[in-house]
């Protein structure tokens, strides 16, 4: 495992590359973003307030705009920029996958009230969610392919049947790999959708598994319209982090302090924010965890290197915040293992088989990796079949 010297991230993250002087993609790109200074949001700006002015001289659909939210910090920040600060009555449309936070649900159901707007709450039965949680699961190592489809499907769909335009999506895709440069205007894609988010699959890969049977009528959520019907529409995604400097930590304390939001009561498990991902569960949970089984890190990563880059915390405290956060295995795996009704010995045979041989390797039945404070440390039993063990023996 190769670290970055500025923040917290391994080279074995999405797309990050570590460059000679050990310093990550992501880091260089914060880097050249911040020589740029307010004369480049400033520009940035200007080019978002031309937009807005053609969308009302020219608007002729039945909202202004389309705006994807779960309820979270960043959907409220979007929805206060669109309708406070520059007047464009917005649809709100919103995923439900099920895995709402009492304070996620709080915060989605206030938000057409703070910002009288109209809002769209679009998700699949409860039936139909447990079984592709149980396919997703153990086809490739993420039961939740669901919200990832839902979240970036619903809304397009929404936006062709209404005749909207435009969609005002937030933070820019692969923001965490700085894989973007200041010249890059990222607009939604459905490339980066199928690939991407969707790891490849789309909804009829699921029909026909044998022990979680679904039909094509289960699916009309995780349906992308046709090429003809997005054209029609002339149906584009923005994202707002293109033209205003993105800064969680202070939308989350603007939009308590306008607003009344609400962050969790609770302390995570997994990471020291505790207003982050309160639409699902399992985001900085179960679902992180395997990101740390498989990769070697977790959600506490990626919130102490933004965190690290932005000043709110140095790097000695990232790699603390590391050492006590990212491997924890969280009291919701036990919910989620109950909601699927699936045994934990499965869980975890299931979850090893997608370890990645480059980062973990095994000693006397114990699962191994490097660490970022320079030593190896011994992460839970083995249950892989004896068959494939091999391949992970350093």
């Amino acid at each position: 495992m190769i670290y970055c010297k500025r923040c917290v991230y391994p080279q074995v993250s999405v797309n990050l590359h570590i460059d000679d002087e050990g310093i990550c993609s992501s880091c260089r790109t914060f880097e050249n973003f911040e020589k740029l200074g307010k004369e480049f949001w400033d520009l940035r700006k200007n080019k978002f307030e031309r937009l807005v002015n053609e969308i009302k001289i020219n608007n002729n659909s039945n909202y202004d705009c389309l705006i994807p939210v779960s309820g979270g910090k960043d959907s409220y920040y979007q929805t206060h920029l669109i309708t406070e600060k520059y007047g464009l009555k917005p649809l709100l449309m919103t995923y439900h996958g099920n895995n709402f936070l009492p304070e996620g649900d709080y915060n989605r159901d206030k938000m057409r009230h703070v910002f009288n707007a109209d809002h769209i709450v679009w998700g699949p039965s409860v039936e139909v969610l447990k079984k592709l949680n149980r396919i997703t699961f153990k086809r490739m190592g993420d039961m939740n392919w669901q919200n990832h489809c839902g979240i970036n499907t619903s809304p397009i769909t929404v936006a062709v049947k209404f005749e909207i335009p435009l969609i005002i999506w937030g933070e820019i895709p692969f923001d965490i790999s700085g894989m973007f440069s200041p010249d890059d205007f990222v607009e939604f894609s459905a490339r980066v959708r199928h690939e991407h988010d969707l790891r490849g699959y789309e909804w009829n890969d699921f029909l026909n598994d044998k022990e979680n049977p679904l039909c094509e009528k289960d699916f009309l959520w995780a349906k992308y319209p046709s090429d003809e019907e997005i054209l029609k529409v002339g149906v584009r995604g923005i994202f707002i982090g293109n033209y205003f400097e993105w800064d969680p930590n202070w939308h989350a304390q603007m939009i308590i302090d306008k607003y009344g939001w609400k962050k969790s009561d609770k302390k995570f498990e997994r990471t020291y924010r505790n207003f982050s991902n309160l639409d699902d569960r399992y985001e900085n949970g179960v679902h992180d965890l395997l990101k740390f089984i498989k990769f070697g890190y977790g959600r506490c990563s990626d919130h102490a290197s933004k965190d690290i880059r932005t000043g709110y915390i140095n790097r000695d405290k990232g790699i603390e915040y590391v050492r006590e956060y990212d491997h924890v295995v969280s009291k919701d795996l036990y919910h989620w293992l109950d909601y699927v009704d699936m045994k934990e010995d499965e869980f975890w045979m299931t979850a090893d088989s997608f370890r990645d041989p480059k980062v973990w390797w095994i000693e006397k039945d114990r699962w191994y990796k490097d660490n970022i404070w320079g030593e190896p440390s011994s992460y839970g039993n083995v249950y892989l079949p004896n068959n494939l063990k091999q391949k992970y023996v350093r």
